[in-house]
């Protein structure tokens, strides 16, 4: 089991040594959600790397990784538990088959029966449950991924598991986490999440990184792609994002357009390749239509002026 860091140069290398570039600001509200046992909310747009921060803490402190993909009418059934109905159906009938129930004339018998049907063995699981009674080794990485999604019903009852790290079940009674788990949420701010759930944790937004931090990020990312296509492609990405575009890309569109460019053996950028590929980089037809053809041209022609002189 690797050792949490203990300063913020330390999250930062910890970061490194899975190949994600991390600026100080983010290293260091990591560092102290670590520190002070506290969740770490992440918002920003899609594709920055936010859920990757929870797969790399997970790598590199050899921690399990418990993901709970929100969507749309998330419950707790999902999330949190439910009652594995069919197996206590069968242990019901068993009951009667063995004449358990018809002979039971005590109360209290009626009522074991009752306590045996809803124990744990009948307990199914879910994400963060799960994170929570992990008793063995280290505490899990509890991701919460586009909370965003969710309903704020949903919301409400995570406010029991950020602040004191428990859930309550009522035919079981409160179940408290020994460890308190590494707690990651994301959300794309799709919608506001509401105050009482961020002021249980720590706040981080998560941009776009520069050129230079976007560079090293492809250099570590896609090894493979020669140094004047990689720079000719952050520095197009960088000039996409300060147009009035519906979506903008982020650096995992930069990673699978770097990719595709590769699969092209490209090692440069030249306006039919790039008008072929926008599929890779933009996502709505409005954006392509948007960038493909003059304006394509135009940013390419200012592109390879930057990299001719850097």
């Amino acid at each position: 089991m690797v050792k949490l860091p203990k300063s913020i140069d330390e999250t930062a290398a910890l970061l490194a040594r899975a190949d994600y570039v991390a600026e100080r600001s983010l290293a260091t509200a990591l560092f102290l959600a670590l520190k002070m046992e506290r969740p770490l909310f992440l918002e920003g747009e899609a594709g920055v790397g936010k859920t990757e921060i929870a797969k790399v803490l997970a790598s590199t402190l050899e921690r399990r990784l418990v993901r709970l993909q929100c969507y749309e009418g998330l419950d707790i059934s999902s999330a949190v538990y439910e009652w594995n109905y069919p197996r206590q159906m069968i242990e019901i009938r068993l009951a009667e088959a063995s004449a358990k129930v018809h002979q039971a004339s005590s109360q209290a018998e009626r009522r074991k029966l009752s306590q045996d049907i809803f124990s744990e063995q009948f307990l199914i699981k879910r994400p963060l449950l799960q994170a929570l009674e992990a008793s063995e080794g280290a505490a899990p990485v509890l991701l919460i991924d586009e909370l965003d999604r969710t309903d704020e019903p949903f919301e409400a009852y995570l406010l029991e598991v950020l602040s004191d790290y428990q859930v309550s079940i009522p035919e079981l009674g409160t179940i408290k986490a020994v460890k308190p788990p590494i707690v990651i949420i994301t959300s794309n701010r799709t919608r506001e999440i509401h105050d009482a759930v961020k002021r249980r944790c720590l706040y981080h937004w998560v941009d776009y990184p520069d050129a230079a931090r976007e560079l090293d990020i492809l250099r570590r990312k896609v090894p493979g792609a020669a140094e004047r296509l990689s720079r000719e492609i952050v520095a197009f990405v960088q000039r996409l994002r300060k147009k009035d575009l519906f979506k903008l890309p982020g650096v995992a569109e930069t990673i699978d357009w770097t990719n595709a460019l590769m699969a092209l053996d490209k090692l440069a950028l030249d306006a039919d390749t790039v008008n072929d590929t926008l599929g890779a980089l933009l996502k709505y037809q409005d954006d392509i239509g948007r960038v493909r053809g003059s304006e394509a041209e135009r940013l390419l022609s200012e592109v390879k002026a930057e990299v001719a002189t850097a």
